[in-house]
């Protein structure tokens, strides 16, 4: 089993930045692929960016390209999501999602692909 913790969240007004930490316990992180999704209210989930196991490839919706960054530290057992430049139609609930597969080299991008989740922390941009 592997066990998420996300932190970092809170409101903020248009214009400026979080940082999302997600601490996973469990498993060794480097057999992870990542991946950060967030929820609207009366919307479905979304993944917002992904990163591969190995670090090397990653995805950002185009819809925070630009804006928001992915990065994983194996050795603290944490992926991060910088959010820059945050709108008011960034605010959900977001969470992160881990899942170990075979190929170190993909990210992962769909909800069904991934079996472990956090349990989500409100981000609120508004003025």
């Amino acid at each position: 089993q592997v066990q998420l913790v996300e932190s970092g969240g809170g409101s903020v007004q248009p214009g400026g930045s979080l940082r999302l930490s997600c601490a996973a316990s469990g498993r060794t992180f480097n057999s992870l692929h990542m991946g950060w999704f967030r929820q609207a209210p009366g919307k479905e989930r979304e993944c917002v960016t992904a990163i591969s196991r190995n670090g090397v490839n990653t995805y950002v919706a185009d819809s925070v390209k630009g804006r928001f960054t992915i990065s994983r530290d194996d050795a603290g057992n944490t992926v991060y999501l910088q959010m820059n430049s945050l709108k008011p139609e960034d605010t959900a609930v977001y969470s992160c999602a881990a899942d170990a597969k075979y190929y170190e080299h993909i990210y992962y991008t769909g909800v069904g692909e991934y079996d472990y989740w956090g349990q989500g922390t409100q981000v609120t941009v508004s003025s």
